[in-house]
């Protein structure tokens, strides 16, 4: 074997599978050598990486692709448990030792399965060391499924390695990737959140650390995030009001698609503060579409632009597009009033409490259609207090603000909400 690896050129060497045959397989150290042979010979790394991909396949069942669907071959040895271990041991630190230093030379996902059985056999730190260096580098290639590796430690109280994975996010956030493939671990990221957040064992501290790995650029929407963290709320019902809070502080309501901004507004399990924002944040949203509506409705008017339209609008699509126009402002003047109406609900609850005189309008401006999303910040942590129970008894909920704009869409359904 090792004769007709040296002579076989790059070319032909897309026939490596038929060396496995040969009883070479059964021997690591002459798979090794021949191993060497094959790279003097300027074979390319790929090529390399996919022998050791099928030849560790053959060895360690678990370390298959295919192991996922039960299609594997096991081998069937009189030997202890503990000796299997230890040869599994051997194999895990030679093949890492083999591996060639080109990036993309080995599938990412290869390269966490042998991270999973490194874990599991307990394998030298400086090995462990070296294959999470290299998942870091290739991140963005990575499936949910082979992400989600157990925990094999003791120390560890939760079911999945989120100490593991967090490692790997801070390291490649550390390399400085493109802004596609950063785009590509956040959503990775938020799809694995969602998975931890059902463990009971999750630590709030643990989903924090893990959720803020990331800058904030890196979410194009934050609706995975949104969603992991509904289910990170339904698994723990006994998280306080204030983590309630920091956990939302990690949302961008301007990243919410309007499903998952409808969702939110409905959702009894986010804060009080949570739901005013998101309801400002889709304000903002309506407003930003009437203004640009109008100004695209100036450009093809005769007189709004330079240039001929391309095409004059029907009567019948005029009327229509007025019409839906019409309707968006009059959900945002309804949204505002009742917003004004909430406010001032707010200021008679805090003149109540002063006791000793009533509050004078000092000039509190209303919220009005400049009002920004930052700005529900400066809300008294008090006053919201007493909203929120007044909300609870009789008063008027963020849900009722939103079910008049409700009417006048035909929202699609939440896709995979655990609510």
């Amino acid at each position: 074997m090792k004769k007709q690896c040296c002579e076989d050129s790059e070319a032909n060497v897309g026939s490596w599978q038929c060396w496995f045959d040969d009883a070479c397989i059964l021997d690591m150290d002459y798979f090794v050598k021949t191993l060497s042979s094959i790279k003097q010979k300027g074979v390319r790394a790929d090529l390399i990486g996919s022998i050791i991909t099928h030849y560790a396949s053959i060895w360690l069942p678990d370390l298959s692709a295919s192991a996922e669907n039960g299609v594997t071959t096991h081998f069937h040895s009189p030997e202890s448990v503990t000796t299997s271990w230890m040869k599994k041991r051997f194999f895990v630190e030679t093949l890492v030792s083999v591996l060639p230093p080109e990036k993309d030379s080995v599938p990412c996902n290869f390269l966490l399965r042998l991270l999973r059985t490194a874990n599991m056999v307990r394998v030298d730190a400086t090995y462990k060391a070296e294959l999470e260096n290299r998942i870091s580098w290739q991140l963005d290639q990575a499936s949910l499924k082979e992400l989600m590796i157990p925990s094999f430690s003791h120390t560890c109280g939760t079911l999945l390695d989120d100490e593991l994975v967090l490692r790997l996010v801070k390291r490649f956030v550390s390399l400085d990737r493109d802004g596609a493939a950063l785009v590509k671990v956040a959503k990775l990221v938020d799809c694995y959140l969602a998975e931890a957040a059902v463990d009971a064992n999750l630590t709030l501290s643990e989903f924090l650390a893990l959720a803020r790995a990331l800058p904030s650029h890196a979410r194009a929407t934050d609706d995975g995030l949104y969603r992991a963290i509904d289910t990170y709320l339904k698994a723990h019902p006994g998280v306080s009001k204030q983590e309630r809070k920091g956990l939302c502080r990690l949302l961008d309501c301007r990243k919410l698609t309007p499903e998952a901004s409808l969702h939110a507004a409905q959702n009894e399990r986010l804060p009080v503060r949570a739901v005013i924002q998101v309801l400002f944040s889709e304000q903002t949203k309506l407003n930003q579409h009437i203004d640009w509506s109008s100004s695209f409705s100036g450009l093809r008017s005769p007189n709004g632009g330079l240039d001929p339209p391309a095409r004059c609008l029907s009567k019948r699509e005029m009327s229509a597009q007025q019409m839906e126009i019409r309707k968006l402002k009059e959900d945002v003047y309804r949204l505002q009033r009742q917003v004004n109406a909430m406010q001032v609900q707010m200021e008679r609850l805090a003149a109540k409490k002063k006791g000793l005189f009533k509050w004078k309008k000092f000039g509190m401006p209303m919220f009005s259609r400049s009002v920004a999303v930052g700005e529900v910040e400066n809300i008294d942590e008090e006053e919201e207090e007493e909203t929120e129970r007044e909300v609870r008894f009789g008063g008027q909920t963020p849900m009722d603000m939103k079910a008049s704009l409700v009417k006048s869409r035909t929202p699609h359904k939440w896709r995979k909400s655990m609510s």
